[in-house]
């Protein structure tokens, strides 16, 4: 093959869509999947609970959570956009991070998320996603952002009755107009947060 004949890496400028995690059933049998792998379980649980991209997920540290109870804070600057988040972690995050941290020990100042390398990157992310989803034989493409897109689509989906789409808004902060069905596989633009979640 010649250089710049790699047919399976997107052309400059185009950009690969992955898919969420549309069944409840499926996201609990990944969660079952990695009932013994407490970073891979709280990395999945905490994207498929808020709707942080997978960067920002990568940038939070243990002193940031280990204390926290039910519905508290964890402020975050986003990498992307700089601009400040206030995210409420629900149960299933809380603990998924109490699993986590009594797994190992931590200091306050490490990232949540470290490997035998340091703390995780995006590409290792979505190795970990493509791989969780391959396990489980799920049909389509998935990556990263597919645990973003999941909270998304179960806002979308599950949370929002008829009477409140018009009033429900998506809380993709800061994506370019006509993005939001993108992002929630469904074809409509939402742009507020629920503290109703997937998981």
């Amino acid at each position: 093959m010649k250089k710049g004949q790699n047919h399976n890496h997107p052309k400059k400028g185009s950009t690969i869509k992955v898919e969420p995690i549309k069944s409840k059933k499926d996201i609990q049998t990944i969660k079952k999947l990695l009932a013994d792998k407490p970073m891979d379980l709280a990395l999945f649980t905490i994207g498929i609970n808020t709707n942080l991209r997978a960067s920002d997920l990568l940038r939070i540290r243990v002193k940031q959570v280990k204390d926290l109870n039910l519905n508290d804070e964890i402020v975050l600057n986003e990498k992307k956009t700089k601009k400040e988040r206030r995210i409420n972690l629900n149960k299933a995050c809380i603990e998924a991070i109490q699993g986590l941290l009594a797994s190992k020990e931590y200091a306050d100042k490490d990232y949540l998320f470290m490997g035998q390398r340091g703390v995780l990157t995006v590409p290792t992310v979505n190795a970990k996603v493509k791989t969780w989803c391959r396990a489980i034989n799920l049909k389509g493409n998935y990556g990263s952002h597919t645990l973003r897109k999941s909270w998304g689509y179960h806002q979308r989906v599950s949370f929002v009755d008829g009477r409140d789409k018009v009033s429900q808004k998506w809380s993709f902060k800061n994506e370019p107009p006509g993005r939001g069905s993108e992002f929630s596989g469904m074809g409509e633009d939402f742009n507020s947060e629920s503290n109703r979640r997937p998981a």
